[in-house]
């Protein structure tokens, strides 16, 4: 195997994911890590719906693709290439697809397919080494260049999403910060759901503030108490000012060790709002590195999709 240069991103989360879920599942039972539902908790009450993207269909004009939007020398991680929007190595991981589980009858589906032969992918570090000869997808309303499609200081951000269950698989919605793209050296990274394949009942929410001065990382396992590939459910994460907290199904995250709901400070919010920072939003399904590639991979292994009913945020 070729000699590897991790992103930033996969050297991090190897290590952090698995501090963070401990602390989170603790002993064979242990109760949901949710707060109770309640009226005045509803992060919508008070706020506009300022977003709503049902995917209807997949608005090129809306949704870049392809590696995560940055003018450092690639944006790929993990085990994957993120394909542009016209696919890569004859597959497209985009697509529309009905669903009567989805709120309005369609999804999007961002798929994982095992090419297993050499690629041809720009500054992709995967393309000769054989368990990374994967595609999958990444849809963000970013570009390289720094423009910014779509993109919010403030607000409750929230997509329905239905995860696969598989050995490697690692989707996420998360958020930037506009002003990472051209300056990569600090960022400000907002991980509102993680999920392991593997882990059908747990997953990971976090916020990393990349880069010194004030580099801190925060994160938290949670354990909703369903089978997360069972069905589509509810991420959410509320930014107000420098406040920060993620919910599931509407409801608080609570800190594992006090019971508390979680709320975590954003350090670099009074910077944010002198420069006019904004967050923008990524869907993405990429393949983990921390774990070993099966062997063998199994036929219904070899393809795989997770599905996005839609993306909302209120402000």
């Amino acid at each position: 195997m070729q000699q590897m240069t991790w992103p930033r991103r996969d050297l991090l989360k190897t290590p952090f994911l698995g501090a963070a879920m401990a602390a989170a599942t603790g002993a064979p039972g242990q109760a949901q890590t949710l707060g109770r539902p309640a009226a005045s908790d509803d992060p919508t009450r008070g706020r506009t719906l300022a977003f709503n993207e049902n995917f209807k269909r997949l608005d090129t004009a809306l949704w870049d693709a392809g590696p995560k939007a940055t003018a450092s020398a690639q944006g790929f991680y993990g085990r994957s290439a993120f394909a542009r929007l016209s696919g890569e190595a004859g597959f497209n991981p985009y697509r529309i697809v009905a669903d009567p589980l989805a709120t309005d009858g369609t999804a999007l589906q961002i798929g994982a397919r095992y090419i297993g032969r050499t690629l041809d992918i720009p500054n992709y570090y995967g393309n000769a080494t054989a368990d990374y000869q994967w595609v999958s997808g990444n849809l963000q309303t970013a570009s390289r260049d720094g423009s910014i499609r779509a993109g919010w200081r403030n607000g409750y951000f929230e997509a329905r999403m239905r995860f696969p269950a598989h050995p490697l698989t690692w989707p996420a919605f998360w958020l930037l910060n506009k002003n990472s793209i051209l300056n990569p050296a600090t960022s400000i990274e907002v991980d509102i759901v993680e999920h392991k394949g593997f882990e059908q009942r747990l997953y990971g929410t976090y916020l990393h503030e990349w880069g010194d001065p004030g580099q801190v990382h925060q994160g938290s396992g949670v354990t909703p108490g369903v089978d997360l590939t069972s069905g589509y459910f509810r991420y959410g994460f509320l930014i107000d000012g420098e406040r920060c907290a993620p919910l599931f199904e509407r409801r608080r995250v609570l800190d594992s060790e006090t019971g508390r709901p979680i709320g975590w400070p954003l350090g670099r919010a009074a910077e944010m709002d002198r420069s006019g920072d904004v967050f923008w939003p990524l869907l993405t399904l990429a393949l983990r590195t921390d774990v070993p590639f099966p062997a063998p991979l199994q036929e219904k292994d070899r393809e795989t999709s997770m599905r996005v009913d839609y993306v909302r945020v209120y402000t």
